[in-house]
């Protein structure tokens, strides 16, 4: 039975620690908050739908906390509604409208992020990607930030019938790539992605220099490893030279 890798520490100056004993044979990761940076054009999408009804522009950094939860996070922060509230409906379509019009002005991979995606490739390591975007924002936007050809499988919030934190998408994922989930390690900024990492029997990297909410810290997410920047995670998941 898989039995998950003791807790990694942050980003330990010099550590030769491996997830699974360094028998990784592919990496799945979060979308927004982990591979890119997206919270400038998701943060513009909704303060447009402020603007747009004469409120001035909600604060970028109170913002970009939510950015991980989508529509459902950014207009909870910036209108103070939920999906009951019987506003919501107008206010996320205007969002998603103003968001997909404008998918990828400022959006970019995070620094590290294409130097360990071509790392991966050079060690025969798989990576994809499993995010709770809708397939027709996340399919052009990987196209966007150049991610489409490298990735060996992009799954969606809506490709399944469950998103995260429920395993069924990262379970799709591995059976795309056909890989056993307890060879699989799974990175992401919110602790949904750990949830559903640990659920699915995957190996899990909180990446803490992502949106990582407004609650719970990275650090008590009982992920197997934390990090600070995208470029610890090679330590952590590249098979032994």
């Amino acid at each position: 039975m898989f039995e998950p890798p003791s807790r990694v520490p942050t980003d330990s100056p010099g550590t030769a620690l491996r997830l699974l004993n360094g028998n990784v044979r592919a990496v799945l990761f979060d979308l927004d908050g982990t591979l890119a940076d997206t919270a400038p054009d998701l943060v513009a999408a909704v303060n447009k739908v402020r603007t747009d009804r004469g409120l001035p522009p909600g604060a970028y950094e109170t913002l970009r906390l939510q950015a991980s939860h989508g529509a459902r996070g950014l207009i909870g922060s910036a209108f103070g509604v939920g999906p009951d509230d019987a506003a919501f409906p107008s206010l996320r379509d205007a969002f998603l409208a103003n968001y997909e019009a404008a998918l990828c002005v400022e959006s970019q991979l995070f620094d590290g992020i294409p130097a360990l995606l071509a790392a991966l490739a050079e060690r025969a390591v798989l990576w994809g990607i499993v995010t709770n975007k809708a397939a027709r924002l996340t399919n052009p936007l990987v196209r966007l930030l150049g991610l489409a050809d490298g990735a060996a499988c992009v799954v969606s919030g809506d490709t399944t019938p469950h998103s995260k934190p429920h395993p069924a998408p990262l379970l799709y994922a591995a059976e795309r790539i056909g890989v056993a989930p307890a060879q699989i390690v799974y990175v992401g900024d919110d602790l949904r992605d750990i949830q559903a990492g640990k659920a699915a029997g995957m190996a899990t990297v909180a990446a803490a220099y992502g949106y990582c909410g407004d609650s719970l810290a990275p650090a008590q997410w009982q992920a197997d490893a934390v990090v600070e920047r995208a470029g610890a995670i090679a330590p952590l998941v590249m098979p032994p030279a």
